[in-house]
């Protein structure tokens, strides 16, 4: 007899980072530790759980607005660190 089961990977805070940049969510919303957790649970769900798919997204940004890339990453990555601090 064979199952299924769902094999999770874990994901490094650049990981993360790469999923909540390619979600909705802006620095200007001053997201809580909360919503940047359901928003990159939200935006990895919306990519069918592949994370390349955000990767790409982030890619694409990068080379499309080099002038916002650099800020927008470094808040994903400070954003991250501080909302999975805070769920520790």
């Amino acid at each position: 007899m064979s199952h299924n089961t769902l094999s999770l990977t874990p994901l490094s805070t650049s990981d993360l980072a790469q999923i909540l940049f390619s979600s909705g969510l802006q620095a200007s919303d001053e997201p809580s530790a909360e919503q940047v957790r359901t928003a990159i649970d939200a935006r990895l769900c919306a990519c069918g759980g592949d994370r390349s798919i955000c990767t790409a997204v982030v890619a694409q940004e990068a080379g499309d607005h080099p002038e916002t890339y650099t800020t927008r990453m470094r808040w994903a990555l400070t954003t991250v660190s501080a909302a999975y601090a805070a769920a520790a």
